[in-house]
C-alpha cells in the first residue's frame, strides 16, 4: 500500500510540474477545461495523473520513447480515460 501511495504522489508531482512549467501547455489547458466543466481541482489533477501513469506504462511496455502527441491526445479526451 505504501508503494502505491508513493507512486501516486510521484505521478501527481509530475502533473504539478507540468502545470507550473507549462510543459506541455496542454496539461494546464486540460486542467482549466476540466475545472470549467465542473470537476474539482483534486479530480482534475487525478484525471491528468491517470494520463501520465498511462503514458509511463506505455513507455515501459513498448520500450518506445515518450510520444507527446499521444499524451496530448489522451489529455484532450479527458474525462474519458485512456485504455
Amino acid at each position: 500500500m505504501k508503494a502505491n501511495k508513493r507512486l501516486n504522489q510521484a505521478v501527481l508531482e509530475v502533473v504539478e510540474n507540468q502545470i507550473r512549467q507549462l510543459n506541455p501547455p496542454a496539461t494546464k489547458e486540460t486542467l482549466d477545461r476540466l475545472l470549467r466543466e465542473g470537476h474539482s481541482q483534486e479530480e482534475a489533477r487525478r484525471l491528468i495523473g491517470c494520463v501520465v501513469a498511462s503514458e509511463i506504462f506505455d513507455i515501459l511496455k513498448t520500450m518506445q520513447p515518450y510520444d507527446e502527441s499521444r499524451y496530448v491526445a489522451a489529455l484532450r479526451n479527458l474525462p474519458e480515460l485512456p485504455e
